[in-house]
């Protein structure tokens, strides 16, 4: 059972809430001062004078906090609610576009790969294991895991379009054959 500070603080909020639509002449910041009066008055309920009347003291609190909101704002500047920052785009929608579609198109080419050239292409190119280590999961001989490794990445570049010389994921990463 609530203790009676809880209850007259409870008994209260409508009063509390009247008074901050009152001052600051929105629903969501009465909402807020509301809350952080609450708050405040929980966590300083041991300076409240018993006998003296608690919506005084609650609606003091109140003001004291849209005092501190206003000149937070104030010192803060101007800031604009995100929701209506649409306008605020941090990076290039065309360039974003294109990044994304490229990535579908290159996930739908290797979802097409025989299962076998997927196996490897995945652990060799995105979970970055070696040959070795890639034969060595499979179960298969290095050179076979090289050979399928090779047909995915040449049937991904054809479906992609992509035309030019390829490097040896051996070279990049070091070892010699």
């Amino acid at each position: 059972m609530a203790d009676e500070f809880g209850q007259q603080l409870i008994a209260l909020l409508p009063n509390l809430r009247r008074f901050a639509i009152s001052i600051c002449r929105s629903r969501d910041i009465a909402d807020d001062l509301v809350q952080t009066t609450c708050e405040k008055a929980l966590a300083n309920r041991g300076s409240y004078q018993p006998g003296t009347r608690m919506d005084a003291w609650l609606f003091r609190i109140l003001r004291n906090s849209w005092i501190d909101r206003t000149r937070r704002q104030k010192t803060e500047g101007p800031t604009t609610d995100i929701d209506d920052a649409h306008f605020l785009v941090g990076q290039d929608g065309a360039a974003v576009t294109e990044a994304r579609l490229m990535l579908d198109e290159t996930a739908r080419c290797i979802a097409a790969l025989p299962d076998d050239q997927r196996e490897v292409l995945i652990l060799v190119s995105v979970e970055g294991l070696s040959y070795k280590e890639a034969a060595e999961v499979l179960e298969l001989p290095m050179g076979t895991v090289m050979s399928r490794l090779a047909r995915a990445r040449k049937k991904i570049m054809g479906e992609m379009g992509i035309d030019g010389v390829t490097t040896r994921s051996e070279d990049r990463k070091g070892l010699s054959k």
